[in-house]
């Protein structure tokens, strides 16, 4: 039909054309939902793995309390479970508050604090995760380096002060240091023109935390134990060390299991995803570098131990078993199975020296080990990575700058969390006093600092 010099479609032909469409517009419809409802999956398998490993991660915190509380004395295990338990309530509480933000928000050195305001991190970060999962993964990971002090500063610390501290840890020196690798900071810049870049021409990397979490909570372990001084009785008048033995390796056994266990959150979990074959490939590969590495850090301890003291010693095996785990974190996603067994395998052995060296050469005294397994081996496994790993690793024909990127970053976030908790212990040491009293740790921290005691006949 012709109006005027315009043609107008009958209505009927309007019909025919439509009905012809209708199966494309339909097809395209269905294309839309289609790739809707597999993106809702993907970030549900990505949402639900996410939230599996951080309760994986949280399991860690028992594993660590017994650990701590088999490796020191009866009377002192109330205190060392009440510490383990506490500084997970207290830290989350704080790294909910503010350490979050300063760890994720936007900033040069440090994050802009959000105060509650979830909204504004939500928006800061984007990762297509609920921004209330990511917070809880992250909050397990803090507690982490939060708790590891805990033991090296085991039978002689005043509890008012380790809270002091706890708070530290959770709102300062952990969020500043994460904030310059896993928070977007200089550290892991690999932007055209960035600090890394320029110097190395490749960012530092630290994919679960040997040096963001493990060092950091080592570091600080040593210099904690070194202000607060040795327990009594741990050297004699001839300066030379005595060993004063845990009152259960039935339970530091079981709680390095659960560590393991807990392991396979930490490393695989940092993936953050799992709903591509790529996510699913790069877990499984975690999951192995991780548990070889633990394998081989504690038969190396096992063999060092028994060639050195004539005899295999259990404890120092548990340890190797830690080492390994704590070495392997860093790299376990970058280097091949028989990488993460030759880092397991350094890192079992050194271990065990690096605990003499420690206790006899610096007259230190750490009740469980933590500054040697996950300060020592925490920036070793950092460093080692850099030798070892697939990809542009030096024996892979990388050159030195990646090795110098996981050296530099290892060394910054060491001297960060040492020189801090050197500065916060010091004067919590002058101003409150961070020990007990003679009388106190004599006879245990258990009923003074509690009421109460762990085990009652």
């Amino acid at each position: 039909m012709k109006i005027g010099n315009v043609y107008r479609m009958p209505r009927w032909a309007k019909w025919i054309v439509g009905l012809l469409f209708l199966p494309i517009v339909l097809q395209a419809q269905e294309v839309d939902m289609l790739s809707d409802t597999v993106s809702e999956l993907s970030t549900g398998l990505n949402t639900v793995w996410m939230l599996l490993a951080a309760m994986l991660v949280f399991f860690m915190q028992p594993g660590f309390a017994l650990v701590e509380a088999g490796f020191t004395r009866t009377k002192n295990t109330a205190n060392i479970l009440m510490k383990n338990l506490v500084d997970f309530m207290f830290g989350s509480l704080l790294y909910w508050f503010i350490g979050f933000g300063l760890m994720f928000g936007l900033g040069s050195f440090v994050g802009q604090p959000h105060f509650f305001n979830l909204e504004m991190m939500d928006a800061v970060i984007d990762n297509g995760l609920p921004i209330e999962g990511f917070l809880i993964f992250q909050t397990v990971f803090c507690a982490t380096s939060a708790t590891i002090v805990s033991g090296a500063m085991a039978e002689r610390t005043k509890f008012s002060m380790y809270l002091l501290y706890t708070i530290f840890i959770s709102v300062l020196i952990y969020p500043v240091s994460g904030h310059w690798t896993w928070g977007g900071g200089w550290l892991m810049n690999g932007e055209e023109g960035s600090f890394m870049m320029n110097l190395f021409g490749t960012p530092f990397h630290d994919f679960a935390g040997s040096a963001v979490v493990h060092s950091v909570g080592g570091w600080i372990a040593l210099v904690g134990a070194a202000i607060l001084g040795p327990r009594l009785g741990k050297y004699g008048k001839d300066g030379k060390s005595k060993a004063i033995p845990g009152h259960s390796l039935t339970l530091a056994c079981l709680g390095v299991f659960i560590l393991w266990f807990g392991w396979f959150g930490f490393n695989p979990g940092s993936q953050l995803a799992a709903s591509t074959g790529t996510d699913q490939a790069a877990i499984s590969h975690v999951f192995l570098t991780t548990n070889l590495s633990a394998c081989a850090g504690g038969f190396l301890a096992l063999v060092v131990s028994w060639f050195k003291f004539g005899k295999p010693s259990l404890s120092l095996t548990l340890n190797g078993v830690l080492a390994g785990l704590v070495g392997v974190t860093a790299g376990c996603d970058l280097v091949s199975p028989a990488g993460a067994v030759l880092i397991g395998a350094i890192c079992g052995t050194v271990m065990i020296y690096a605990v003499e060296f420690i206790d006899h050469t610096l007259k230190i005294d750490d009740p469980v080990g933590a500054s040697s397994v996950h300060g020592v081996c925490g920036s070793l496994g950092t460093i080692l990575t850099g030798f070892l790993s697939v990809d542009g690793g030096l024996l892979y024909g990388g050159g030195f700058g990646f090795l110098g990127a996981q050296v530099f970053g290892a060394l910054v976030i060491g001297l960060w969390a040492a020189g801090m908790g050197f500065v916060i212990f010091k004067v919590m040491d002058v101003v409150f006093g961070l020990r007990v009293t003679k009388r106190v740790e004599e006879e245990g921290l258990d009923v003074y600092e509690h009421g109460e005691s762990a085990y009652n006949s």
